[in-house]
């Protein structure tokens, strides 16, 4: 009971600071996100639409969260005298609130129909910028998700175009898959399914973790990427105050390439984890490889794939008998911009895949969603997700704003 009491109190504390925060630093909001807010532009400089990037968007998020050299407006910054400090005259600050209504029926006799109303869903404080004018930062801070308080999730120094290099580093807590697809950028509710799957007892996946992440564009336009996490997720410290009680970390190694309008890529991720069991550890030896790809097709349509294998050689730790599963999936998504980039009209269909040695994690489905720019920061969301392996249609319908 004690511990729960302590628990609320942390948790109200938390809130009151995110909206002391929100109060102070926002200012006259105006209800505009940040980034459109500092540079006096609009949300389709970057969006198409929110939270979906443009080109822009990528090579704006890639450069530190700041604009070219030169075009940062000087009136984003106090003048101090000194070289070596760069402030910005306010902190960026947005909120992102999601709300819907949700559906859910099944055909078979695996469950029960449902209605629930997620309002809100989730509602996130978020800030970046600049640092200095080769270091930015960005980070979120979930308030509320699924009705919990999650903390932070994103949360990163952005180190830029180190020794006049077109090399980046990146330390601090983001999603593993984010050289692939970034989950949050998404425009469905349906989730791309392969990157969050956890197989048997190994914390092991493609999501949130901490560690850095170092980028690399060759001159011949090649995007290099290589990750050094702990690969445990971002649980909280453990009794001995480690975010992470082994040695050895995991590694993932990524090459990309475009060719015009085409963009292929593939990776490796290595892992390794433990358990105990008796007076010994049993280890889990795992690793991931896929392919990748994008094609776009004037701005009008966008071609998504990810196909990948998992590898685990002892997923639930047996001290008695290693059995190597292997688990197969992927994702085939589909966005149509219907009058355009800029335009207010979007259409987006997925089709989520897992085939597992281990049935449980077997999933197949295909969505439909539709997209409606109520405002260029509030986009109204229509879907319908059907799941085979247990006869299930989900429908959503709600709203995603920031602001």
């Amino acid at each position: 009971m004690e511990r729960t009491t302590k628990r609320t109190k942390m948790t109200l504390a938390c809130l009151v600071m995110s909206i002391i925060v929100v109060t102070v630093l926002a200012g006259s909001a105006d209800a505009v996100p940040a980034f459109a807010r500092k540079y006096k532009m609009s949300c389709t400089t970057c969006h198409a639409p929110a939270p979906r990037l443009k080109a822009y968007g990528e090579d704006f998020a890639g450069n530190a969260f700041q604009l070219e050299e030169g075009q940062e407006p000087a009136r984003a910054f106090y003048d101090t005298g000194d070289d070596l400090l760069m402030l910005q005259r306010d902190i960026p600050i947005a909120i992102r609130f999601d709300a819907f209504a949700h559906h859910t029926h099944y055909s078979g006799e695996n469950g029960d129909d449902m209605t629930d109303l997620k309002t809100p869903y989730g509602v996130k404080l978020m800030s970046g910028g600049n640092i200095s004018k080769s270091i930015g930062y960005y980070f979120y801070f979930y308030m509320s998700e699924k009705g919990e308080v999650a903390g932070i999730e994103d949360a990163y120094i952005h180190f830029n175009n180190l020794f006049g290099s077109e090399l980046d580093i990146m330390v601090g807590q983001f999603q593993i898959s984010d050289p692939l697809f970034k989950r949050e950028l998404r425009l469905t509710f349906e989730d791309y399914q392969i990157y969050k799957l956890r197989i048997g007892d190994t914390p092991t996946n493609l999501a949130y973790d901490r560690g850095l992440m170092v980028t690399y564009t060759s001159p011949c336009g090649t995007d290099l990427v290589f990750e050094l996490v702990n690969g445990n997720g971002k649980d909280e410290v453990d009794d001995a105050g480690y975010f992470d009680a082994e040695k050895w970390k995991n590694v993932l190694l990524r090459a990309t390439h475009g060719f015009g309008p085409v963009r292929i890529g593939g990776f490796v991720y290595s892992a390794d984890s433990r358990a105990p069991v008796w007076n010994d550890y049993v280890h889990n030896k795992h690793m991931y490889w896929g392919i990748d790809g994008t094609i776009d097709f004037r701005d009008i349509l966008q071609l998504n794939v990810q196909y990948l294998e998992r590898t685990d050689d002892n997923p639930y730790y047996d001290p008695l008998k290693a059995n190597e599963k292997k688990t197969v999936g992927g994702f085939v998504e589909l966005v149509w911009a219907v009058n355009g980039a800029d335009g207010r009209n979007f259409v987006t269909g997925l089709v989520n895949m897992i085939d597992s040695d281990i049935d449980k994690y077997d999933y197949l489905s295909g969505t439909l969603s539709y997209s409606y720019l109520l405002r260029r920061n509030v986009r109204l969301l229509a879907e319908a997700t059907y799941e085979d392996e247990r006869e299930r249609y989900d429908f959503i319908t709600g709203f995603v704003s920031a602001f």
